[in-house]
């Protein structure tokens, strides 16, 4: 269900290097959530680093949203960069797994195309 990796570097550092490996793939980056800073805004004491970065194919976005648009559910890719037992570690829903979720078959091709993309953005931000 999930694809996890180990990350060289701190955080902000493999969080730069998703977004330009994201590009490089032709997915765009939607977002940039950095959920330690929004848990401390609302006051609450949370010290390890996490950011999820959001991204998105539209070619590939399209083909899903038009067979079955409750599949926006799930879009766009969520990838979390986090810190966890001293290490960074970078982690997303497998989207084969969450196609799954959905009952549409016939998208599975898509599923996979993108899941092979969003495994070499992670991949290539590990290093």
């Amino acid at each position: 269900m999930l694809y996890t990796r180990e990350a060289r570097g701190t955080v902000p550092e493999v969080v730069q290097k998703l977004e330009e490996a994201a590009k490089a793939n032709k997915f765009g980056v939607i977002g940039v959530i950095n959920l330690t800073e929004r848990i401390q805004a609302k006051g609450v004491d949370f010290v390890p680093q996490c950011v999820v970065i959001e991204v998105c194919n539209p070619v590939q976005a399209k083909k899903v949203l038009e067979s079955n648009m409750a599949i926006s559910t799930a879009l766009p890719c969520r990838i979390s960069v986090y810190e966890e037992s001293g290490k960074v570690k970078v982690a997303t829903l497998r989207p084969t797994a969450m196609l799954g979720l959905f009952g549409s078959a016939d998208l599975a091709p898509v599923a996979q195309s993108v899941e092979e993309s969003v495994v070499r953005i992670i991949d290539a931000a590990c290093q």
